[in-house]
């Protein structure tokens, strides 16, 4: 199953890279978007000057896909990493923390393009389906 993080959607929406063919060539059944990243997604609707109309562009996406919860074992995973980070000299965004916790908890690849920063985290399995 695949993550998607938060710049993938935006990617997809915005028709960047090739976000929407690689996300449109995959089965709804096999993407998943962490509770955290659609948290980013509201916050950013909610800011736009058409909240509506993005609303409306990412309702149907939402029905099609699963929404990956942040619980107990999301919580826990995103801890470890944020102390295992932090005292490597590491760290990484806590946002970015709780999506890789989620990401971690539920055994799924990572869709970002945000590597730089993921590919500090051992054990998560990354995608980039911008190129």
């Amino acid at each position: 199953m695949y993550a998607l993080d938060t710049n993938t959607l935006i990617y997809f929406f915005k028709g960047i890279g090739n976000v929407a063919r690689r996300l449109l060539d995959t089965p709804p059944a096999s993407i998943a978007i962490p509770a955290v990243v659609l948290y980013e997604i509201e916050t950013g609707i909610a800011k736009s000057s058409q909240p509506e109309k993005r609303q409306q562009q990412l309702d149907p996406l939402l029905d099609a896909v699963t929404l990956l919860p942040f619980d107990r074992l999301a919580a826990s995973q995103a801890a470890t990493l944020h102390a295992r980070l932090e005292q490597s000299g590491s760290p990484i965004g806590p946002l970015d923390t709780l999506i890789a916790g989620t990401a971690l908890a539920n055994n799924t690849i990572l869709v970002t393009h945000n590597t730089r920063e993921f590919s500090r985290i051992p054990d998560l399995q990354l995608a980039d389906w911008y190129e």
